[in-house]
């Protein structure tokens, strides 16, 4: 109905914590695609906002199992997310212990395809160098312009560091509102992604309005993303 190219799937939820694991959703989510024509462009395991990568044992087998799944579903991106009780900032331990897990399933992930992107609220100079020291060409930086503006950066001179190279996907969002009624300035976030070259996929997150039709809102956000940039 909303007339988009693809989706991303949740690898698991707080009702399912096996989520895509389970062989019977999995059949079920390749039917779906199947069936709709709609790509699965890639996964996301937001569980780890509530239960942290860094600290709980059970989140390494997630990441590996994400893997397996997003193998089995050619979705080539895995979204790690790194808020809430799994925010970074300001946490040495944290980063260093997330460093180490991500060195034992990158060559996993290597091997499948499959990358596996940070989304957090660090900078792009701190998410660089946890990247370098996994030293992993699975590893790379899942860029939220919205999360980064927040937290205080240059997402301007952040989009230009990290580059075409280190930017797996990336999420257009607007807390609460439709795309181009915030405060982000999208023109000259097309601009700055076409000087880079991106070419991935964009996924729309967090932008409707309370109370309005969902499928009417998320519409509005794909014809304002369409008159920024050119799909095929």
């Amino acid at each position: 109905e909303i007339g988009l190219q693809g989706i991303q799937l949740s690898f698991n939820t707080t009702d399912n914590e096996r989520g895509l694991a389970d062989a019977a959703t999995l059949r079920a989510m390749q039917q779906a695609a199947s069936q709709t024509g709609i790509v699965i462009s890639s996964l996301a395991i937001g569980e780890l906002n509530r239960v942290p990568y860094k600290s709980e044992p059970i989140t390494e087998e997630w990441v590996w199992q994400s893997v397996e799944a997003a193998n089995e579903l050619r979705a080539p991106v895995v979204l790690l997310a790194f808020f809430s009780k799994g925010d970074l900032r300001a946490d040495e331990w944290g980063k260093a212990q997330v460093v180490e897990r991500l060195k034992k399933v990158a060559p996993f992930a290597e091997k499948k395809g499959i990358i596996l992107g940070i989304e957090s609220y660090l900078s792009a100079e701190e998410q660089l160098a946890m990247i370098e020291a996994v030293g992993s060409k699975a590893v790379k930086v899942y860029y939220d312009f919205r999360n980064a503006a927040d937290a205080g950066y240059d997402i301007y001179h952040e989009i230009a560091l990290l580059g075409r190279e280190h930017i797996c996907e990336i999420h257009m969002k607007e807390n609460g509102q439709r795309l181009g009624h915030g405060s982000l300035d999208w023109r000259r976030i097309a601009e700055a992604l076409n000087k880079i070259g991106y070419s991935g996929w964009m996924q729309i997150e967090g932008s409707t309005k309370k109370g309005e039709p969902l499928v009417e809102e998320h519409r509005q956000n794909r014809h304002f993303l369409e008159g920024l940039f050119s799909f095929s």
